[in-house]
């Protein structure tokens, strides 16, 4: 089987690590990835990977627990609905160091979404810390990107899933990876989600906490406003996520890939970063019982094939 790939990585969020995994199965098996394309925390792992600098990205990724994940993160998303990611892709920028994508050694297509013209953006040139920027401006969570006069946010706004640019590489496979699907998680894998439910309650109990403190330490009810704003932005991520496996099913209606791998929506919730070891494992597993499958002829619980 001649084995030259244009992979496809879709958005959603946390999830978005186990596109790692996914690549590492490929690599494994001999598969050379020629073109990747990438929305949200695709574009992040595809453009690391396209970079050389996935290594550096995932030794990052997977040292940070949910209270590094706090640091990160600027309180006014419970008072405001979005924040400006300045600490993230302060961190994310200084590991790209200034690549451009045109000098790439993979050809790269991060993927956004321009609000006031109502149309995808294609970043294919410039500054790959810009282009993943723009890609991963989670809308109602991440403040919109500014840049040459657009107003540019998640690509997943509108292309979830880009499979669109794999086309033009000529390769003997495009390979998609959906993080939005309602596949049951792999049995052997089902003890991981019990035992992140009390680490999921550690979490939004420090949240919660130090929401009340920046709302204002002697406020009246600043806990019960915080809840109250956290559960908002849950239901309009949940909102989003269904809308983005909506719009995947359209979009490889036109264009579909020559495997779809499928990673459980339950297997994370968008906002677990500190869950990026785990999540990479997942991705790996679903992945590598998808390509033992598609390289037999036939589809599988976790890869379909669709061409």
């Amino acid at each position: 089987m001649k084995k030259r790939v244009a992979l496809a990585l879709g958005s959603g969020g946390a999830r978005g690590n186990a596109h790692i995994g996914v690549i590492d199965a490929l690599v494994e098996r001999g598969y050379e990835i020629v073109s990747v394309s990438g929305c949200s925390m695709g574009s992040i792992v595809g453009g690391f990977y396209c970079a050389g600098k996935l290594d550096q990205y995932r030794e990052w990724a997977c040292g940070l627990g949910y209270l590094d994940v706090l640091r990160l993160v600027d309180f006014s998303l419970l008072s405001s609905g979005a924040i400006r990611g300045d600490k993230v892709f302060g961190v994310l920028s200084e590991m790209l160091d200034g690549c451009l994508i045109e000098d790439l050694d993979i050809p790269f297509t991060a993927v956004a979404t321009d609000l006031r013209d109502k149309k995808e953006i294609w970043f294919q040139r410039g500054l790959l810390r810009d282009a993943v920027r723009a890609s991963s401006a989670i809308p109602t969570v991440m403040s919109p990107v500014l840049l040459n006069g657009r107003m540019l946010v998640d690509g997943g706004v509108l292309n979830p899933l880009p499979i669109t640019p794999c086309v033009s590489a000529h390769a003997d496979h495009i390979i998609a990876v959906d993080l939005n699907t309602d596949v049951p998680m792999p049995h052997d894998l089902m003890n991981t989600l019990s035992k992140v439910q009390s680490e999921k309650e550690d979490w939004f109990n420090v949240v919660l906490d130090k929401a009340s403190h920046w709302l204002g330490k002697y406020s009246k009810g600043a806990r019960e406003q915080a809840d109250e704003n956290l559960g908002k932005i849950e239901i309009l991520n949940q909102m989003f996520e269904v809308m983005q496996s909506s719009l995947t099913k359209f979009k490889t209606a036109g264009y579909p890939p020559d495997l779809m791998i499928k990673i459980p929506t339950s297997c994370c919730q968008m906002y677990e970063f500190y869950r990026a070891e785990e999540m990479i494992r997942i991705g790996y597993r679903i992945a590598s019982e998808a390509l033992d499958a598609y390289e037999m002829g036939h589809s599988s619980l976790y890869g379909e094939r669709l061409n």
